[in-house]
């Protein structure tokens, strides 16, 4: 499910499931919880990069378990959630390859994100007749401002490399056949300082932010909660299996 490198100080954790597009099971959920509680331990760890393994940093939710007999998470969505907010060290995400859904809004719960030069973002969240998740309803606006964020959270359309950069949702975009290597030198630069006060400056950024983190991400399943299953919701899944666009004139 994961691979993790350490490089002097820097943990990076790869997103392995290359032929799902690294879409989150709840083994996967499971599998980066733990991953982030131990690099959160870990005294040697200063810094943590998350990427994607293939063509993929994340296409969100694996929609295959979705109605499945299978074994609950240990931790789930919301072990996930608990874990990246209370992360204490600094995070960064490597977004090498589409990142849809939570493979998007992840970037308001990291400090630095990224994007290679070919990658793309989208939340798809109003074609499938729900709402957006991970707190992306507080967190894009603060870092696009309103305009940029409600187009990505209302449009379900792509955003690019540069767009994303242009916007204020990732940091820099680098060439796709080094990406890797210029986020490793971003993130060698943050991990050579003192690690007591990166400890301490993380908290001080994000400590005032997390209980309204928390308060977004309730209100949000409380609407998601609500839409799905819904007539929007039940004929976005139908368009999907059918193969053709959603017609979300009509109700039951």
């Amino acid at each position: 499910m994961l691979l993790i490198d350490d490089v002097d100080h820097v943990r990076t954790i790869t997103l392995n499931r290359p032929e799902a597009m690294n879409a989150f099971c709840g083994a996967l959920f499971d599998a980066l919880t733990d991953a982030l509680l131990d690099a959160g331990q870990e005294e040697r760890v200063r810094v943590v990069v998350v990427t994607g393994a293939g063509r993929a940093f994340s296409t969100g939710l694996d929609l295959s378990e979705v109605g499945q007999d299978v074994e609950p998470p240990k931790h789930g969505v919301p072990g996930l959630f608990e874990a990246l907010i209370d992360f204490p060290k600094p995070l960064i995400l490597a977004i090498n390859g589409f990142g849809i859904g939570f493979g998007a809004t992840m970037i308001g719960l990291a400090d630095v994100a990224y994007m290679a030069s070919g990658a793309r973002l989208r939340c798809p969240f109003t074609s499938l007749g729900v709402v957006g998740e991970a707190a992306s309803t507080v967190l894009f606006p603060r870092l696009m401002g309103r305009q940029a964020a409600s187009w990505m959270l209302y449009s379900s359309a792509w955003l690019d490399a540069e767009e994303a950069k242009s916007v204020g949702l990732v940091l820099d975009v680098f060439p796709d056949d080094s990406f890797l290597a210029e986020v490793a030198e971003r993130a060698a630069t943050i991990a050579n300082n003192s690690p007591v006060a990166l400890l301490r400056s993380k908290e001080l950024v994000m400590g005032p932010y997390r209980d309204e983190i928390r308060a977004a991400i309730k209100a949000e399943n409380l609407v998601f909660e609500e839409l799905m299953g819904g007539p929007d919701n039940r004929e976005a899944i139908d368009a999907f299996l059918e193969k053709r666009a959603p017609n979300f004139t009509t109700r039951d």
